[in-house]
């Protein structure tokens, strides 16, 4: 037991570890039922741990160590900053316990109040004492800490390592409810105790007609359920014991014997009477219990061990490349790997996260542009959707995208992102009706003759350049959210690939590179600051290009309206022309240049139609404000219909191409320098600490196995 303890207290201590496969004792049950008495019983003599009108509100782990040769008791409490052990006389500790409870006020916390004795009286054991379960609350206040306290008691009883001892008065079994709260969670009882309390009280019941019934429960205990039933020493409120504890302990033990003797209780049931067989099953289960869990401890230690050597390795290849002679390298050659790895991402990569569904991304957008007062470009498509919400039902319910609610990342997102951008821009409408005046305005006079065909594009220039524009920003903004985001799933694929079939068809630098990043927080900086400086460089270049294109399309939207030169016979008899003669080519060419003469030719069927005269003006604006509509809807079908190549030439494209050469590009300044510079030191502190952890690791793993081998050799069953 001091072997495992000492264990434990450097594994979860020094080493920051909890969760430590290392079985212990957690009493609950009532308030009042004597749990705090069944403490002092099994440490051998009295203390009372204050907690204050609200009773304790957090465990408080109990080691009791047996000190044969120990002519008085020590006390020693945990500090809870700097972990270590100082010894206090009793009356300091119990002072000490209650302010800690206190400290709480109406609150409950999980962490625990470690306090150890050391004396010839008291049973070798470790026991978590928990708040206890409160039935009934005057107010809201006390009902809440009630709810946290069971819930905390709850979490403790979940722990399968954990061995229940289940405090309840000496009753009849039907009435426990804590018992029942045990079942709850523990259906089979395989590691729950249960202790009926206060057994003095319940002797004028008994008879030897009911006795043993009553031991079993009436029938409502199961043969399975271990228990035990006696009477703690007690004493007038306000006075003190007529006699040291320990005598009281064996009187009291004695008194529980000689009373169920008396009513002819057979031995069987005589085994689970009294304070003295509850030590001893105990002491017995306790070294059961310990022994069984050496060999999980082992396997623990080692796997602590392997992990502890595994962060040392990486902190020491961080600090190698590191070096003041080699950073720059070390930091260019992490942001080629990464802007490489951003092409695979992008090819697709499957279980890659962190993905996203389209209602998530375009949530996180538009609070990401509110949050900076975007107001450069259209949020919304329309008018007609007031907020983001309506926008999101009309994607999902009525244009019914199939991945909407699938949780993507990497090229299958852009795919997704595509299609929103393409009926977001398909929602460009000209904001203002063109008007009379404007159309009159319009023609003026020039040096040479206005035709209708030159106020179209005035027109057009004025009303219908500007929305259009609004929402191509949209999309630049979309697309350059969508890579920015794209980081984390980056640095995910290149983590992940390390000990995986995958690896071997991409770089083996991209795991190495990986761990570089995630460590160094000045190498993830300067990568990610570079990388987010590309995208928002695409962006303008994205926004830039569409924006000339838009110009020269509205300044003569005439040649940017010409029809494909596709025959008649499509796709189809397009095939049939590869190989054609010379001769057939030949015949082939005027066709085809005729063909993209279609659209033209409408156009200027609609322009001949417009009257000229003064006395017909009213009749040539609604024509001009007709052509003006028609010809804006084809401009706008054409720049939907081609968004995607638009958004492949204009950004993904040159940002795969041209990212490679900004990683490589990277250049410290001075205080990234000095930064590196800190971080080694830091490296250098953390490197050793590791390499201690390992040292501390090695001697618990020696201590234990030479113990072992030692118990083996005396013949003792060991676990595996």
């Amino acid at each position: 037991l001091n072997l495992l303890g000492d264990v434990k207290a450097r594994v979860q201590d020094k080493l920051g570890v909890v969760d430590f496969p290392m079985p212990q004792f957690i009493l609950l049950g009532k308030q009042s039922v004597g749990k705090s008495r069944l403490i002092e019983a099994l440490a051998g003599e009295t203390f009372n741990f204050i907690s204050g009108t609200l009773g304790s509100r957090r465990p408080t782990v109990l080691e009791f160590r047996n000190v044969a040769s120990a002519r008085s008791s020590r006390w020693f409490v945990r500090d809870m900053k700097t972990q270590m052990w100082e010894e206090h006389n009793l009356d300091k500790v119990m002072a000490l316990v209650g302010e800690m409870h206190e400290e709480l006020g109406e609150n409950v916390s999980a962490e625990p109040i470690y306090v150890r004795i050391e004396s010839a009286g008291c049973v070798d054991m470790q026991i978590v004492d928990l708040p206890g379960f409160r039935d009934f609350a005057m107010d809201a206040s006390k009902q809440h800490l009630a709810k946290q306290i069971e819930d905390l008691d709850m979490t403790f009883m979940r722990d399968k390592r954990n061995v229940i001892l289940c405090v309840e008065q000496a009753a009849d079994a039907a009435t426990m409810a804590s018992l029942q709260k045990c079942r709850s969670l523990d259906p089979r009882f395989e590691r729950t105790i249960l202790i009926r309390n206060k057994l003095d009280k319940y002797y004028n019941d008994l008879t030897p007609e009911n006795v043993s019934k009553w031991v079993d429960g009436f029938g409502d205990l199961p043969d399975n359920l271990v228990r035990f039933s006696f009477t703690l020493p007690y004493w007038r409120e306000g006075t003190t014991p007529p006699k040291p504890f320990r005598e009281l302990s064996e009187d009291m033990n004695a008194e529980d014997i000689r009373q169920m003797n008396a009513r002819g209780l057979g031995q069987k049931y005589m085994q689970t009477i009294g304070f003295k067989n509850f030590a001893a099953f105990m002491e017995k289960k306790i070294e059961r219990m310990f022994v069984d869990s050496i060999g999980p401890v082992l396997s623990s230690l080692k796997d602590l061990r392997t992990q502890a050597e595994k962060v040392a390795r990486n902190l020491s290849i961080e600090f190698s490349d590191t070096d003041p002679h080699r950073i720059l390298s070390t930091t260019r050659d992490c942001g080629v790997s990464f802007a490489m790895a951003l092409t695979h991402v992008m090819e697709g990569v499957l279980d890659l996260r962190p993905v996203v569904n389209l209602e998530d991304e375009l949530k996180e957008f538009h609070q990401y542009h509110a949050q900076r007062g975007s107001s450069h470009f259209s949020t919304l498509p329309c008018e007609d959707f007031p907020t983001l919400n309506d926008y999101i039902e009309y994607l999902r319910s009525d244009i019914q995208l199939a991945t909407f609610d699938v949780e993507l990342n990497g090229g299958a997102q852009f795919r997704r992102l595509m299609c929103e951008v393409e009926i977001f821009l398909r929602f460009s409408e000209i904001s203002v009706e063109t008007k009379k005046r404007d159309v009159i305005q319009a023609r003026g006079v020039s040096m040479s003759t206005l035709t209708w065909r030159d106020v179209v594009v005035k027109l057009l220039s004025n009303e219908a350049h500007m929305p259009l524009q609004r929402r191509v920003q949209y999309v630049g903004e979309r697309i350059k959210w969508f890579f920015v985001k794209q980081k984390e799933a980056v640095l995910e694929f290149m983590d992940k690939l390390e000990g995986t079939p995958a690896s071997n068809m991409y770089s083996p630098l991209y795991p190495k590179h990986a761990k570089l990043i995630k460590q160094n927080e000045m190498i993830k900086h300067l990568l990610f600051q570079t990388y987010d400086k590309a995208c928002q460089r695409q962006l303008q270049q994205f926004v830039e290009l569409f924006d000339n294109m838009l110009t020269s399309t509205f300044s003569n939207p005439w040649v940017f309206l010409k029809v494909a030169t596709v025959g008649d016979g499509g796709v189809d008899d397009d095939l049939e022309t590869i190989g054609d003669s010379v001769e057939k080519t030949k015949l082939r060419i005027p066709k085809e240049i005729e063909s993209r003469a279609g659209t033209e030719t409408l156009l200027a069927q609609w322009f001949n139609e417009i009257p000229t005269e003064s006395s017909q003006i009213d009749d040539a604006v609604d024509k001009v404000q007709m052509l003006v509509l028609k010809t804006y809807s084809y401009i706008r079908s054409q720049m939907c219909d081609q968004v995607e190549i638009f958004s492949e030439s204009f950004f993904k494209v040159p940002m795969l191409r041209q990212l490679e050469m900004d990683m490589a590009a990277i250049q410290l300044s001075d205080e990234d320098s000095s930064r590196y510079k800190a971080r080694r030191e830091r490296l250098e502190t953390d490197i050793k600490g590791k390499q201690e952890v390992v040292t501390e690791i090695d001697d618990c793993i020696n201590r234990i196995t030479n113990f072992k081998n030692t118990c083996q050799a005396r013949g003792m069953r060991m676990g595996a």
